[in-house]
């Protein structure tokens, strides 16, 4: 694993060992889980083979430190996982993208026995992370989250739903933001791990979506939820700063799938245009279908190095990280939007039909652009923090 940290990068290319892990994530992501992307998208389920092939070569959350067992990848070599899993099939390279979203915030702000225990357990692969921020009252606007979280002796008892939670139910160990102050508004939040076995823990139906269908979204609720009160993130009232400097790094890594998937896109596009013949020759001969793949690789690589800086300002927790993250995360998923839709007309009718991964690519690149904050957030969040 890549481990470089801060002045070490150099500059606008990769290290040989980020090449060279790009080159075996490729590799197992085209043996391992694109042979099932297709099926888990039409069944709706959750691509076990992934997280099987994830875990068994130790990329299934490669952020996690190792001195608490993990592999201590950079950000940018978590971004490249993602990224090569993403290109291949979106719904499973939510599970390294997940369990650095869930579980980050421990590595953040939590006390040294929460790491050991809990990042311990995603690095030996015994459970999932996810992150429990949404509510149906509080989307974009999650300090207006009502899960209440109240203090009884030596437990936090915890009330509420949570909404648009990827993985639920399929991990095991949950970031949950509650509010312990309602006076104090996002001082009033803090920050708890909850396991799927606590007493009072249950789960929604699986939403139907558009796309990532291998990727369960559901509901989690939380009724009389006690917990040991060293379970807290971090000091009491430091949660929802907590999750909104998570975010801050986490959403390099939805560009990053959003990267993923519109490389994809266009390499299946470029295939079929070199094949496909119509008036007597090869379609990619025609200068307009050369011009539209032209932009489609333009808006690529613009988004990817966009989203290659943004996560070497995520390694080295640079100042201007919030702008970076958010300014990657907007103009790659809207970059894989076009790329995504542009594929779909190159391959014509057949791009239309599900025989073909194009589709597919296209549905699942839509939701980057509105979770972990839509764009029209990002463009706030940019517009608040400009360099």
């Amino acid at each position: 694993m890549a481990g470089n940290s801060g002045a070490d990068f150099d500059l606008f290319r990769l290290s040989e060992e980020h090449d060279m892990l790009r080159e075996s994530v490729r590799a197992l992501a085209e043996a391992k889980i694109a042979p099932f992307a297709a099926d888990v998208d039409e069944q709706g389920r959750f691509p076990q083979e992934a997280l099987d092939a994830l875990q068994a070569n130790d990329l299934h959350a490669v952020h996690v430190p190792e001195e608490y067992g993990g592999a201590g990848a950079d950000a940018l070599a978590t971004v490249l996982v993602i990224e090569e899993v993403a290109r291949v099939c979106a719904s499973s390279s939510l599970i390294p993208a997940v369990n650095k979203l869930g579980s980050l915030p421990v590595q953040l702000s939590g006390s040294e026995e929460l790491k050991a225990k809990y990042l311990g357990a995603l690095a030996r692969g015994e459970g999932m992370f996810s992150y429990c921020l949404s509510e149906p009252e509080a989307g974009s606007d999650a300090a207006g989250m009502r899960t209440r979280a109240v203090r009884d002796g030596d437990s936090w008892v915890l009330n509420g739903v949570k909404r648009w939670i990827t993985n639920a139910g399929v991990s095991e160990f949950y970031t949950v933001m509650a509010v312990t102050d309602p006076a104090l508004r996002s001082r009033g939040i803090s920050a708890f791990v909850v396991e799927k076995d606590d007493e009072g823990v249950s789960f929604g139906a699986p939403e139907k979506k558009l796309g990532i269908k291998g990727s369960p979204t559901r509901e989690v609720y939380f009724d009389n939820v006690r917990i040991p009160a060293d379970r807290m993130i971090g000091a009491e009232g430091t949660g929802f700063a907590t999750a909104m400097k998570t975010l801050d790094h986490t959403r390099v890594t939805i560009a990053a799938q959003a990267v993923g998937i519109a490389q994809g896109a266009l390499d299946y596009a470029k295939g079929y245009v070199q094949e496909r013949k119509q008036f007597g020759k090869a379609i990619a001969e025609f200068q307009g279908v050369q011009f539209m793949l032209a932009d489609m690789a333009m808006k690529l690589e613009a988004a990817r190095q966009l989203t290659y800086a943004a996560a070497a300002r995520s390694q080295r927790t640079d100042s201007d990280l919030t702008f970076f993250g958010a300014a990657a995360k907007c103009y790659a998923s809207d970059a894989a939007m076009e790329i995504t839709t542009d594929a779909v007309q190159l391959l014509g009718g057949y791009g239309y039909t599900r025989d073909y991964p194009v589709e597919r690519m296209m549905r699942d690149a839509k939701i980057t652009q509105i979770y972990e904050g839509t764009n029209q957030v990002q463009r706030i969040v940019m517009a608040r923090n400009l360099p």
